[in-house]
């Protein structure tokens, strides 16, 4: 019997701008650390460093991002490194490559331009450096022509930093030679002239035309993003850009976009395409609450309008969260929760299972100096029974997320997918299933792989049962599976189908405790 493995629950994707790092790729990140070696430091610009920051803090542990980047017409995209009469570009958008440096020597052998069938002066070594952080990429034995160490081709494989962006060359750019000859002073004035920034078009240029190149040559760091030009543009889907980058990531749990318009908010159309992706990614998408959300009052008026979807595969969390900001100096300012809350989701899928709430008590939120809107179990209880969940301020615990409920939510929809553990669980249950019975596909469609199939999918649930994931004494009434002739008839052989049935009686968190208490003042004797 083949077994079934449970999928990540808690892998986090975040989409928004960078100062650095590949442009519409989805790129798996481990750490915070980890994002700002690809994608750069935090950002007054945007908040999507905010965002990870906050996950990885309150206890994420995988997440995926990906780096969009709106070209300013007016200025080039990338920036350019001229060394010598070679010319590189910044492999990625933006005006980071500033900090790149380039060296070439030649430093070579005979031996290894024979090697290539090359002469000797044939070949070269580059070295790059980025001076913010000292990484260093060192690529020995290029050539400018047709060989296997092609200088474009292997930067192009190789490369993180910098790619080949000036004209062809039919030969070797000349390099200064003999430095074995040149004085202490002369190697050092040599080494200068070799190790320019990337702004400077030409060694031994004046004063003037280096800086006339230098403002030609500046890079943009780009506009604001839009939801055509950026998220979803004509045929993004299909070039797995914008949101469906996503496409290159084999599996998604939870998905947060920051805020990215100047008002500090994110496109109700674009909320409304994230949660249908999310929808068909089997992940949930966290929402943020609108920026002129001040009060329970505008909440519900907000609630009310629309904050562009309505699914089973979304939550809203309300208020916005007061943190300090490092970039200015400390200063409290106004933070959007997604990423925060996120990060309390991983944290309590870790430690408790998806299937429980990621709310209450244990459910803190590390690094908030205070909130937004502080609200009352009177106000919590109203805006809870909308869909909208509460992070609030408990006395001696905390910041704490105070709700668990879809934006199916609201009492009066009476969704059986009302609550996120309920459909978290109900997606990673499918997920798995899905991934754990790919090796039915093309073995016969009959009994015997039907029994097959019920056997693998009770054997999963049963320990899941066992850890808790269900209501229900025993396993019959925590889960039923069932896969037969019923489910898959003849129609659906012919046409390749399994129908299988999976069902399990939820855990439902409990959101309001009502406890009556009757005093009564007894009257009688009192004992001596």
């Amino acid at each position: 019997m083949r077994s079934i493995d449970g999928v990540h629950t808690s892998i986090t994707a975040f989409i928004g701008r960078a100062r650095q790092g590949p442009v519409n790729k989805a790129v798996r990140i481990n750490s915070y650390a980890h994002f700002e070696r690809v994608f750069g430091n935090l950002w007054l610009d945007s908040s999507l460093g905010f965002a990870v920051h906050d996950f990885f803090r309150n206890g994420g542990q995988e997440a995926i991002v990906v780096r969009l980047y709106h070209p300013n017409p007016s200025k080039s995209a990338k920036t350019r490194l001229a060394v010598g009469e070679i010319t590189l570009e910044a492999a990625d958008e933006g005006s980071w490559g500033t900090n790149l440096r380039a060296t070439i020597d030649q430093n070579v052998t005979e031996g290894d331009a024979k090697t290539l069938g090359l002469k000797k002066a044939d070949i070269f070594n580059l070295t790059v450096k980025r001076v913010n952080d000292q990484r260093t990429e060192h690529f020995t034995n290029l050539s400018v022509k047709d060989s296997p160490r092609r200088v474009d081709k292997v930067l192009s494989i190789e490369s993180e930093l910098v790619r080949w962006g000036g004209h062809w060359p039919s030969q070797l750019p000349k390099i200064s030679a003999g430095d074995d000859k040149l004085t202490e002073a002369e190697k050092k004035l040599d080494a200068a002239k070799k190790m320019v920034p990337i702004n400077h078009l030409l060694i031994g240029a004046t004063t003037k035309a280096v800086e006339a190149a230098k403002n030609a040559m500046e890079a943009s760091d780009g506009f604001v993003l839009s939801i055509e030009d950026d998220f979803c543009p004509m045929g993004a889907e299909v070039d797995k850009k914008g949101l469906y980058a996503l496409e290159q990531a084999d599996i998604f749990n939870i998905l947060c976009i920051p805020p990215y318009l100047a008002s500090g908010d994110v496109d109700r159309d674009l909320v409304a395409k994230a949660a249908e992706y999310c929808e068909k990614r089997r992940a949930f998408l966290i929402v943020d609450p609108p920026s002129d959300w001040k009060d329970m009052e505008s909440a519900k008026t907000g609630m009310e309008a629309g904050v562009g979807t309505k699914s089973k595969n979304a939550a809203l969390f309300f208020p916005r969260l007061k943190q300090q900001n490092p970039l200015r100096n400390n200063q409290i300012e106004v933070f959007a929760p997604c990423g925060a809350v996120a990060g309390v989701f991983a944290r309590m899928d870790g430690d408790l299972g998806v299937w429980k709430a990621p709310a209450g008590l244990n459910a803190n939120l590390r690094g908030v100096t205070d909130l937004t809107v502080r609200l009352s179990d009177a106000e919590n209880f109203e805006l809870n029974s909308l869909g909208i969940n509460c992070l609030r301020i408990i006395p001696n615990v905390g910041f704490v997320v105070w709700g668990a409920r879809t934006l199916q939510g609201d009492d009066c929809l009476a969704s059986e997918w009302k609550y996120i553990p309920v459909r978290r669980l109900a997606l990673y249950l499918e997920e798995s299933v899905c991934r754990g019975i790919q090796w039915a596909i093309f073995v016969p469609n009959n009994e015997l792989l039907w029994r097959l199939i019920r056997l693998n999918i009770r054997a999963f649930m049963d320990a899941l049962f066992k850890q808790g994931a269900f209501a229900g004494i025993t396993p019959k009434e925590a889960y039923f599976v069932k896969c037969d002739k019923e489910t898959t008839t003849q129609d659906d052989i012919d046409k390749g189908i399994i129908n299988i049935i999976l069902g399990f009686a939820p855990l439902k968190p409990a959101e309001f405790i009502f406890i009556l208490i009757k005093i009564r003042q007894m009257a009688g004797q009192i004992n001596e």
